[in-house]
């Protein structure tokens, strides 16, 4: 069975993003490159919603031929044109995922614990999810997600959007806790309680 992993960074006082759903008011820095190749080279799918399907969508296609850009981009660039994507969105149409259409897959937000709940019992690498803080809180809700890597930087910002929904009630268990390199997130990975990731 495969597992979920959900990657998402969060500020100290618990905010995914700024108002706004802005990104930026966390480290977005080397480190935090390095952390999500290393997430996506043992990948066989990525899950995204429709905000962060179209940042990614926006930046990342053309990377991987830019000379100039950092090799850790290009890599991470080259992996998003190849890998299978699954965007949870009502309002994306296929045409609307150019030009990664030949490997994306659009799954209506009613369908999505279901369809979710398909991949994972099909063969392959993990899933991962990065940001995407809606669809990942409801898939949460309904045990879908078995690893929580939560990057957390170095601020409070007082207002924005929630880490985690109030509707949600979870236990986790810590698996490892490490300050990246030349970064100043700090990556905390746990189990979701229940899971075959649980080792408790």
């Amino acid at each position: 069975m495969r597992k979920l992993i959900v990657t998402v960074t969060s500020t100290l006082d618990g905010y995914a993003a700024g108002e706004g759903g802005n990104v930026f008011v966390m480290p977005i820095d080397l480190g935090f490159d390095r952390y999500n190749l290393e997430r996506m080279r043992t990948a066989g799918a990525m899950l995204f919603g429709a905000t962060t399907f179209h940042g990614a969508r926006q930046y990342w296609p053309s990377v991987a031929d830019d000379q100039d850009a950092p090799e850790v981009e290009r890599e991470i660039s080259r992996l998003y044109n190849t890998l299978d994507k699954v965007v949870i969105s009502d309002s994306i149409t296929p045409e609307g995922t150019e030009p990664w259409r030949a490997t994306t897959e659009v799954v209506r937000r009613d369908g999505a614990a279901a369809r979710v709940a398909e991949l994972k019992e099909s063969e392959g690498p993990d899933i991962i999810c990065f940001g995407s803080v809606t669809v990942w809180n409801n898939l949460l809700a309904h045990d879908l997600v078995d690893e929580l890597h939560v990057l957390i930087g170095p601020g409070a910002i007082g207002s924005g959007i929630s880490t985690f929904s109030a509707a949600v009630q979870q236990q986790l268990t810590l698996l490892d806790a490490r300050r990246l390199e030349d970064s100043q997130l700090v990556a905390l990975s746990y189990a979701v309680a229940g899971t075959d990731a649980d080792t408790t």
